[in-house]
């Protein structure tokens, strides 16, 4: 879930300061046992498998970019928020074998960075930011976008299923 584990760090920094830095290490390996798992997956698939993991417009921009991935191109995105595509770069990353110690150092190093980053304007700011969250307007907007991207979502599946089940007519 894009942002979510920000939006976590987020609170828990902001309410419990003291301890942020445990959170931190916990965010980091939880972070890169995920896309440890996301890896294994490319590694798995290889070069050959991509195109039926990746869309082809983004797999060659994935290839040309992981091929020309130097340190700070993996840095930056481990660091980069959503809506970067994280997930199709780590599995290029793994199809091509890319060097795990280099990825892995690199991601763990920028990604425990990009949360410290967080937790600390969490700290400086998270009392108004859980004002803001907790106030009613935005719960109540929250509950509206959601519910309508619920009925969006049930609206289009009834309409794919629709016109895939009836018959041809002649």
């Amino acid at each position: 879930m894009p942002f979510g584990v920000d939006a976590l760090v987020i609170y828990l920094a902001s309410t419990h300061g003291e301890v942020v830095w445990i959170l931190l290490v916990i965010v980091t390996i939880g972070s890169v046992a995920g896309n440890a798992l996301t890896y294994w997956i490319g590694r798995c698939a290889g070069d050959a498998g991509l195109p039926r993991l990746l869309a082809p417009q983004q797999l060659e921009r994935m290839r040309v970019s992981v091929q020309k991935a130097g340190a700070g191109r993996l840095a930056a995105a481990a660091v980069l928020p959503p809506p970067f595509p994280l997930t199709p770069f780590v599995l290029t990353c793994g199809a091509l074998d890319v060097d795990r110690r280099r990825f892995f150092l690199v991601f763990g190093v920028m990604r425990l960075i990009r949360y410290a980053t967080i937790a600390v304007l969490a700290r400086y700011y998270g009392e108004r930011v859980r004002q803001i969250l907790e106030s009613q307007d935005l719960q109540a907007g929250v509950t509206v976008l959601v519910s309508v991207a619920f009925a969006a979502v049930v609206i289009a599946t009834a309409v794919v299923l629709f016109r895939r089940t009836r018959p041809l007519l002649a």
